[in-house]
């Protein structure tokens, strides 16, 4: 039971190391704990479990809540509607989870009239911006405790074998398993790895790690020929042509999404990106299902988009990618991309036809009833634009003159400017 002089903290919760001792430390510190832990997908997770080992070392109580759904149709499906990717080659996976979390943190933190949350994120990650950014944005009146960056806290842990000992002493109970030489975090999107021995930038990994995919040379020596229908930009149904399976509900087709792009090896990547603290960060990610829908995806607009949209499109979706990195989901810059990328996608609906196999996804075709590609205009048999398009190939000539001005311009300063 809450005790009314004591202030009231809502903490994001694992069942983990850190966040245990963090939920420990914060009880001797005066404050009533309730833990949070989101379910946005970790892989064999058990709640249950959690939520005791929460009670355990003190919580008033654990609140578990299944965001999967939300997670997927609120924020997955937003970053692949606009092709969302960091640096080239990060799909957001940590990134976009958190202001789904933050989000049901803050509304629990209302429900529960908690003036304070707090969370376990190290003072060198981004973890710690995304999940304060997010709840003052959505709190002005929020606080938040970072244990990780309070200096008595810091004194009090210097490493792994300071916080072993606190458990031994609070009788927290400790994972026997070993643990691993990396860090992991997990959803439904991805799965990442860093720290540890991947710190070394140079310093390869073992197959055993990855959750979520296979290695090329254990996919299957058939190819996996599926369909992908998206209405305005967002997939509604996959269907496995060699099977005949078909997901149509959005959490069970990414899901689905997931399981057969992670038995063609599909969506890894070994990167080294810069985080918005300005340190690099050497990240191994495994996205199977995002990349799969995120390449059908940009194959459908390449036939429904107009080429200045695309344009104007591509922009956004840099924009889009920086903000969600950086923690402004809850922004009203991002607002107003995320309204201009779905305008954008009001008429990208249609079918890709994919080949999955051994880490590729191969189009095979693609149709939509808006499509903007017409087989006439673009024929090399027909001379102008067939029926309906009235194109003179003759008319290109002046296109290419007027065009030409500035180059010519230019190319005249610069030859003046070197005699």
């Amino acid at each position: 039971m809450s005790t009314p002089s004591k202030p009231k903290v809502i903490l994001a919760y694992s069942g983990g190391l850190d966040t245990s001792v963090i939920l420990k430390w914060l009880c001797e510190k005066g404050f009533d704990v309730i833990a949070f832990c989101a379910d946005v997908g970790q892989h064999h997770e058990d709640f249950e479990a959690v939520k005791a080992k929460a009670v355990s070392c003190g919580a008033l109580k654990c609140v578990v809540t299944d965001l999967r759904a939300d997670f997927v149709e609120n924020y997955i499906f937003e970053a692949l509607k606009c092709n969302a990717i960091y640096e080239g080659r990060y799909l957001l996976g940590t990134s976009v989870a958190r202001p789904c979390i933050s989000k049901e943190m803050v509304r629990i933190a209302k429900e529960e009239g908690a003036q304070y949350v707090a969370h376990g994120a190290t003072g060198k990650g981004n973890d710690q911006v995304r999940f304060e950014m997010c709840a003052q944005a959505l709190d002005a009146k929020i606080k938040t405790i970072a244990p990780w960056r309070d200096a008595e806290f810091i004194e009090s842990f210097k490493g792994r074998s300071d916080l072993l000992a606190y458990c031994t002493k609070h009788g927290i109970p400790v994972d026997a398993k070993p643990k691993s030489n990396y860090s992991i975090d997990e959803n439904l999107f991805h799965t990442s790895y860093e720290s540890g021995v991947l710190e070394d930038a140079a310093e390869t990994y073992e197959e055993s790690m990855f959750k979520m995919s296979v290695s090329p040379k254990d996919a299957p020596e058939e190819s996996t020929m599926i369909d992908i229908e998206f209405v305005k930009g967002v997939p509604v149904k996959l269907t496995n042509k060699n099977d005949g399976t078909v997901k149509t509900d959005p959490l069970e087709l990414f899901m689905y999404a997931n399981e057969i792009a992670g038995a063609n090896a599909i969506g890894r990547i070994d990167i080294v990106e810069n985080r918005f603290v300005g340190i690099k960060s050497r990240g191994v990610y495994e996205t199977p299902g995002g990349t799969l829908l995120r390449d059908a995806h940009m194959d459908l607009e390449g036939i429904c988009m107009d080429r200045e949209v695309k344009r104007i499109a591509e922009h956004m979706s840099n924009e889009f990618a920086r903000l969600c990195y950086n923690g402004f989901w809850f922004a009203p810059e991002m607002d107003l991309v995320r309204n201009s990328i779905t305008f954008s996608q009001r008429d990208v609906t249609g079918v890709v036809s994919l080949e999955l196999y051994k880490g590729n996804v191969i189009c095979r075709g693609r149709t939509s009833p808006n499509a903007l590609y017409n087989p006439d205009l673009a024929s090399m048999d027909i001379e102008g634009g067939g029926d309906d398009f009235d194109y003179n190939p003759s008319d290109a000539a002046g296109f290419i003159r007027i065009n030409a001005v500035r180059l010519k311009t230019y190319a005249a300063l610069r030859a003046k400017t070197q005699d």
